[in-house]
């Protein structure tokens, strides 16, 4: 059993986000794919990559360690639901915490001389790395990720909507009972072994994902210990199915980014849970000036909808951004 204490200054800071991000999805099918389980949602996918992994995802999957915790793929390429924005920021990741995220992992002894050599920071090998996620995520996630991003929209949407309706409260009681169970102020979550976290001021945040191999799971940052933990919450409601990425010419089918742009493709995603401006600069690693002019666009278009909450503003996707979001965009 996993027991959270909250404080009062905890609920006020607890929120949801719609995604772990594309890096973080993308390890957790690595791992789901590893561990062999015989999961219903997950059938079809997983006998449609039988074979698929070659040398160039080998960079990646040989980092997968035999056993206990993996690599923290969230710390070193933050929660962006653009992969082209998560590789940015493993690239300009400093060496220093590259090194500290490969500290004690448990890798195969043929593979130890290639994780000291993207640990050691080496521009090659970092490059190499980077472009093993790339194929990783091509295989694993991107042919599913319309089925994907859906559910994960549907429930991220559904828990900002508790939270507009009756606080942070009525999220807390609404998260999965009668396993999880709300009772103020610790809420108590089915867990391997028996775990009591203080959250101390920090709060939580509440994320749905695709592909973490773990009913629920508590992410933190050991190494940033001022950062609120993350509980995953699973949103796959139906089998994970999805068509590939290609079209009928072999490229790349049109998606939200060549529709609205990188930036603004991702700033839509955001406002899929609620967020402020400033929260929407911070998840955007852009400033709040820039993330204040994607939102009035966004707006304009009807895509969003802003309200004033407290000393800021709340911007929610509205049904049109949604539909926009769960789109299959197929050629």
């Amino acid at each position: 059993m996993l027991r959270i204490h909250f404080t009062t200054e905890d609920l006020t800071r607890t929120h949801v986000a719609a995604t772990v991000g594309v890096a973080a999805e993308t390890y957790y099918s690595l791992e789901l794919l590893r561990e062999n389980r015989d999961l219903p949602h997950f059938r079809q996918w997983r006998s449609a990559l039988v074979g698929r992994m070659g040398a160039d995802t080998r960079p990646l999957t040989s980092l997968i360690p035999m056993r206990g915790p993996g690599l923290d793929l969230l710390a070193l390429m933050g929660d962006a639901p653009s992969l082209e924005h998560a590789v940015d920021n493993l690239l300009r990741a400093p060496v220093s915490r590259i090194q500290r995220e490969f500290e004690g992992l448990d890798f195969h002894p043929r593979h130890l001389a290639w994780a000291r050599q993207v640990a050691e920071g080496g521009r090659d090998e970092r490059r190499e790395f980077a472009d093993a996620v790339r194929a990783c995520h091509r295989l694993t996630v991107e042919p599913y990720w319309d089925k994907a991003r859906s559910e994960l929209v549907a429930l991220a949407s559904r828990y900002a909507n508790l939270m507009l309706e009756g606080g942070i409260d009525l999220l807390l009681r609404s998260l999965g009972p009668p396993l999880v169970r709300w009772c103020p102020p610790v809420l108590e979550v089915p867990y391997p072994r028996r775990t009591e976290v203080r959250l101390q001021g920090r709060g939580l945040i509440i994320t749905p994902t695709v592909f973490s191999p773990l009913p629920m799971s508590l992410l933190h940052d050991p190494l940033d210990s001022s950062q609120p933990p993350r509980l995953t919450v699973p949103c796959l409601r139906a089998p994970l199915t999805g068509t590939g990425p290609a079209g009928p010419d072999g490229s790349p089918g049109p998606n939200l980014e060549s529709l609205l742009g990188r930036t603004r493709a991702a700033a839509l995603h955001v406002t899929a849970e609620g967020c402020t401006t400033t929260e929407m600069a911070r998840r955007l690693n852009v400033s709040a000036a820039a993330a204040s002019q994607h939102a009035t666009v966004l707006r304009k278009t009807g895509l969003i909808t802003t309200s004033r909450r407290g000393g800021s503003v709340l911007h929610l996707v509205t049904p049109l951004g949604l539909a926009l979001l769960t789109a299959p965009f197929k050629p």
